[in-house]
């Protein structure tokens, strides 16, 4: 090898080691808005709201593709009282914001009842549910940060993936989807 050819392939190789690991990734994200958008009031971001089992509408805020997986945005409208099976998530952080309507909230050990305008946080790895408790509609803005494969989830049940599934196959399926279900949904009834 000659000198300036060991020299060049030296010197391209230590600026490599030596740039910023952030800095690089940044290069090598799929995609990440780079600009910023406007989502109307009872709009989708995608244009097509999420319709979950019957009576539950989500439509996308902020879209996982928006942020390259940092974070998932979106609007949850139900009509039925009840929530999703008291679970945890692997990776993600989860919050609420009560936007019409009540709610009640069981986050580890800890019991809340939440209402318009208040807002609730429920860290990974810590079991959690919910469940509408009041007459007529009700809505919630939930946010997953980082999003993991959350919005993927929920397009996937919105196409009856998970319909016939039994239960070990639903177990199979949340965990897929960084998901570990933990015990039945909170009955909103029972003030635990």
């Amino acid at each position: 090898m000659k000198r300036n050819t060991f020299l060049n392939t030296f010197l391209t190789a230590s600026a490599f080691v030596a740039t910023p690991f952030h800095l690089l990734a940044k290069n090598i994200r799929k995609f990440r808005e780079d600009k910023g958008f406007k989502v109307e009031a009872g709009k989708d971001r995608a244009g097509k709201p999420i319709l979950l089992f019957e009576g539950d509408t989500f439509t996308c805020k902020v879209s996982t593709r928006d942020t390259d997986g940092d974070m998932y945005v979106f609007e949850s409208t139900r009509t039925k009282k009840g929530g999703p099976s008291y679970h945890y998530h692997f990776d993600q952080d989860e919050w609420w914001y009560v936007l019409k309507g009540e709610f009640l909230f069981k986050i580890g050990d800890k019991t809340f009842t939440a209402k318009a305008g208040d807002s609730v946080f429920g860290p990974r790895m810590v079991p959690h549910a919910f469940s509408k408790t009041g007459e007529g509609e009700a809505t919630l803005l939930m946010f997953f940060q980082p999003a993991g494969k959350m919005e993927e989830m929920f397009i996937k049940i919105s196409q009856g993936v998970a319909k016939n599934m039994s239960e070990e196959e639903q177990d199979k399926f949340r965990a897929e989807h960084g998901i570990k279900r933990v015990g039945p949904p909170i009955d909103y009834m029972k003030k635990w």
